[in-house]
Parts: C-alpha cells; structure tokens; sequence
C-alpha cells in the first residue's frame, strides 16, 4: 500500500502470533518498523529479521522511545500487547487490574502520547487489536471480555471525535487466531475459538483491506459481522444462545 510505504509504524505485543505478523506486513509493504514487547530477547529476531527496530519495555510507555528511532515521527500505532485473563465475576482484583492496565489503559496512554502531534499535523492511523470478544462477549473470560469490550469503545470515541481532523481509527476484531492466547483461552477456547482459528497472518491481510477502505471494523471473520447485527436486533436471542454455549461448556467439566 502506498500508504504506508515510508511509513513510521510501531506494534506492540511484537513478539509472536499477530502482533509478529502485522509487523511483517507493514514491513513488506515498505514501511518503517519498530517492534515492542516486554522480553527484548522476543522481538530482537524478528526485528533483525525485517529491518526494523526492537522497543522493548511496558507498551503502555514507549511511543517516545519509539518516536526516536523512527526520526521523530510514528504515523501508525498499532496498539496490540494483551492479555487474555480468563475468569469469571470472582477473579481476583489483581486480574481485573491487569487486564484492564493491558487491554484498555495502554491504548489510552498510547493515544494521549501520539494525539497531540498527530492533531496538529491532521494525520495518524491508531490500530486497536481487540477482539470479537470485544464485540459480542466470550464464556469463561469475564475480564477479558470485559476489557476488550473497553477498548472497542475506546476506539469508536477516537474515531468519532477526530476522524474530521485526519485521524484514522481500526479495531481489529478476531474470533480464534492461532497464537499463544487461544491456547490460554482453555478449554472455552477449544470449544468456540479453535473450530474456526485462522493463522495470524490472515489477521494482518484483513487489517490492509479495512486500511484500503476506510473501514472501522476489522473482521478477519466475516461471519462475526452478521454475529454482532443479530446481537443487536435481538440482545434476548443472542443471550440465550451464549448460555446454551455456557451450559455445553459447563457439561464437558469446565
């Protein structure tokens, strides 16, 4: 995409499954990359590996130490570092503030950090990996989805607020990818994600095509679409089919 050739462009949550793949894509079509991860030793090959530079440290806190090494100017951030924080309403508060620290708080530090520079030139591309989670809700994962249900609306107020001043805004909403997070998903995620788990790669393919059409909403699965209409139109229907996933996972010895 021309858009992106030359450009600066930072991804979070580098170091393996989709973020690894966004990374490579942006790097293919040209752009400048720096990676992040908390584990230096997880994006220092890869980072080798596509030309780009390794960021390592809390992704809440690096856009300035990104900013540096890609000449002072990051024209697209893609917020992706997460956690998946399975549970239910007695998680601990420490996994609540957690997921909420990761999910949602490090894309709005990240957002306070790059909006002023991005404000006053009119452009920046903001990429929210959330989650199909995010959009609909998973059993078994009361925090998680919670906080990915937070940063898809995180990301609709940037868009809605300063889409007219050049910001662009995508969330990225997958059902199961083949990463390290579905296999931490247990076994709900076994029995919803891994049916239909795309390769990440497929993940960043569908962020491109969202990018070419100014679209908000990723969907790497098409069918979440129509998922989250009949949410929508019949929140009752949609609430019992969700429990009858509930009551078939609970059956198999969740």
């Amino acid at each position: 995409m021309s858009a992106v050739q030359g450009a600066g462009v930072v991804v979070t949550g580098a170091g393996g499954g989709i973020g690894a793949a966004l990374a490579r894509r942006f790097a293919a079509e040209g752009a400048r990359v720096v990676v992040n991860d908390l584990d230096e030793a997880r994006i220092k090959p890869l980072a080798e590996e596509i030309g780009g530079t390794a960021v390592a440290g809390d992704a809440s806190l690096i856009v300035d130490a990104a900013r540096d090494a890609l000449d002072g100017t990051v024209d697209v951030y893609c917020a992706n570092a997460g956690l998946a924080s399975p549970g239910d309403a007695f998680a601990g508060e420490e996994v609540w503030a957690a997921a909420w620290d990761v999910n949602v708080m490090a894309h709005v530090r990240a957002a306070r950090a790059l909006l002023p520079d991005w404000l006053e030139r009119g452009s920046g591309r903001f990429v929210s990996t959330a989650s199909a989670a995010g959009l609909l809700t998973m059993i078994g994962a009361a925090p998680y989805s919670v906080t990915k249900h937070g940063v898809v609306a995180f990301a609709e107020w940037l868009s809605l607020t300063y889409r007219h001043r050049g910001i662009k805004v995508h969330a990225i909403c997958p059902q199961g990818v083949r990463t390290d997070m579905l296999t931490a998903a247990g076994s709900a995620g076994e029995l919803v994600l891994a049916p239909s788990a795309i390769e990440p790669e497929a993940v960043a393919d569908a962020l491109f095509d969202a990018m070419a059409e100014d679209r908000f909403l990723v969907l790497p699965h098409p069918e979440v679409g129509g998922y989250y209409r009949a949410r929508a139109q019949d929140t009752d229907h949609w609430l019992g089919s969700m429990n009858h996933l509930q009551r078939k996972w609970e059956e198999t010895g969740a």
